[in-house]
């Protein structure tokens, strides 16, 4: 893979994580961590450019998913889980 394109991969990769951290529900923001982090991991031995193109090509149109369903999720907001408001044990 040349540099600019995993400097590309990387870049994208970095802001569909920052992105899905985003998501006020804890259910969705744990699924899209764990499948963005699954999905790149999986495609990580790709060497053919054309492959790879098409690979950053779906996962920007990911991203943009992703940043539509954060700004949907946060007009419907609800209450936090348990498991959110959970305090860390005093030391």
């Amino acid at each position: 893979m040349a540099a600019s394109s995993r400097a590309q991969v990387l870049d994208l990769y970095r802001a569909m994580l920052r992105e899905s951290k985003h998501f006020s529900a804890y259910n969705y923001r744990t699924y899209a961590v764990r499948r963005i982090r699954d999905a790149f991991r999986e495609n990580k031995n790709v060497k053919d450019p054309i492959e790879i193109q098409a690979l950053v090509n779906k996962a920007k149109r990911d991203l943009g998913v992703i940043r539509r369903q954060v700004h949907i999720g946060q007009l419907y907001s609800t209450d936090k889980l348990i498991i959110e408001n959970q305090e860390k044990p005093r030391t």
